[in-house]
């Protein structure tokens, strides 16, 4: 047994891949093509999004937040997880990057589940705020610029509902969050800044899984 987490070898991870995700072919084929992109390291693992898809079906999900889409793969794993009569809104600022999202949405025939919003996200989560969609949405997914990673947060508190879930992707920053202050960029800064409030935050309870590149989770209060 061991007290700490394993080190993931390139073997032990194939390993993990192996038994530990069920995957499907419309991932398969989105994550080969994502591949291509220059920006492709922006996707999420496929044993982050087999972990997220999974908390959408515990948690009974029907109504989700995505900030940051890129090319879709984590939008397309919750609507998949959805039911039927499910909806996730989901903000960013590129046609071009969405544009791959879009096809692969149609394609695993869950299009109808999400509702896109090119726009700034601050934008649009405080739009929905003002529509009075306030404590309303079960579920929160933030993966976008890490300058507005508090404001991201803020907004989500206030959109999920008691007992919804927020994700935060990127919260370990390949190991950079633990380097000396005075030696961290300010997006490193930043990281580090909200996971210290969400650690001292009594709205939420937390946990902080070390998968992939971090995955700050809140439930809140």
């Amino acid at each position: 047994m061991s007290t700490q987490i394993l080190n993931l070898t390139e073997n032990l991870y194939h390993y993990l891949l192996s038994v530990g995700v069920r995957d499907s072919e419309i991932l398969q084929q989105l994550r080969e093509e994502n591949a291509q992109h220059p920006r492709a390291v922006m996707q999420i693992s496929p044993e982050q999004g087999q972990f997220m898809g999974l908390l959408i079906q515990l948690l009974g999900v029907k109504k989700a937040l995505e900030v940051g889409v890129f090319t879709g793969y984590s939008s397309l794993i919750v609507a998949m997880a959805m039911p039927n009569d499910g909806r996730l809104i989901a903000c960013d600022i590129s046609d071009e990057y969405t544009a791959m999202a879009r096809k692969y949405w149609e394609k695993a025939g869950v299009a109808h589940k999400v509702d896109l919003r090119i726009a700034p996200a601050l934008e649009t989560l405080n739009q929905l705020i003002t529509e009075g969609h306030s404590n309303s949405f079960d579920f929160a997914f933030i993966d976008a610029d890490k300058s507005n990673y508090d404001n991201y947060y803020e907004r989500a508190l206030q959109l999920v509902r008691p007992g919804g879930l927020i994700a935060v992707d990127n919260v370990l920053w390949s190991g950079r969050v633990a380097t000396p202050l005075n030696k961290q960029d300010n997006r490193t800064k930043r990281i580090h800044s909200l996971n210290e409030k969400i650690h001292a935050d009594e709205r939420v309870s937390i946990s902080l899984v070390p998968i992939a590149d971090g995955l700050m989770l809140a439930m809140k209060r």
